[in-house]
């Protein structure tokens, strides 16, 4: 396998999602004050549901994604600390734009948390606008969207 192909995650890659999920994260918690959600997904469902697609070997990077009626919604990107500024964000986000016309949807959506003001630098930069900012249980969110041409 080469490095940098994007792969759907097998029950193997559990325990490599979680450990990246977590070290991406892990330094948002201090901030905003609790765990970020993708940190306390069930990863092991997710990865049996098909949702979530890697890269690397060993895994420095991956996607959450799941297909809704008029969108591909991106719940979770991560890649590991590690591996920061070798393109492995801007790989997998180019993965989701493909996955979603694949599929003949024409929208991706996400949304961060309002506190983690570095991806609201990064979203923009590929295309996504803020749709809006909402406050969804005890996270403070951004909202964005992605039209695909």
């Amino acid at each position: 396998m080469r490095t940098d192909e994007i792969r759907r995650a097998v029950a193997a890659d559990v325990a490599a999602v979680r450990a990246v999920t977590d070290a991406a994260y892990r330094p948002y918690i201090e901030r905003i004050g609790r765990a970020p959600q993708p940190m306390e997904a069930d990863h092991a469902a997710n990865v049996a549901e098909g949702k979530v697609f890697v890269t690397g070997e060993p895994v420095v990077g991956l996607v959450v994604i799941e297909e809704r009626d008029d969108h591909l919604f991106l719940d979770s990107i991560a890649v590991h600390p590690d591996a920061h500024g070798r393109g492995v964000g801007g790989r997998l986000l180019r993965f989701v734009d493909a996955r979603a016309r694949a599929l003949g949807l024409a929208e991706v959506r996400l949304y961060t948390n309002a506190m983690m003001w570095e991806n609201q630098k990064i979203y923009p930069r590929y295309g996504y606008e803020v749709v809006e900012r909402r406050t969804d249980g005890p996270y403070d969110r951004v909202h964005y969207r992605r039209r695909l041409d």
